[in-house]
């Protein structure tokens, strides 16, 4: 189990308290650009996704968007098996 996946645990089983440099440190891991816009969200894109994840950058980050963010990098290493 890399780093990455063990982070991924903690923020599955715990969805509070998490940065957005915890957030794009996991995205830079799977192959995840990050956008951050001119505002106060930041853009999680991957080839693979129909749809863009776009996270307010407040801290912390609220868990619905932690969760949001866990499921999609679940549903991406699902296509990589």
């Amino acid at each position: 189990m890399t780093k990455a996946d063990k982070v991924l645990e903690k923020m599955r089983n715990n969805p509070r308290d998490w940065q957005m440099a915890d957030l794009e440190a996991i995205a830079a891991r799977f192959g995840i650009r990050v956008r951050k816009g001119k505002g106060s969200h930041v853009s999680f894109i991957h080839l693979k996704w129909v749809d863009i994840l776009t996270v307010p950058a407040h801290r912390p980050v609220k868990p619905i968007y932690v969760k949001k963010f866990v499921s999609l990098i679940d549903a991406l290493k699902e296509e990589e098996i």
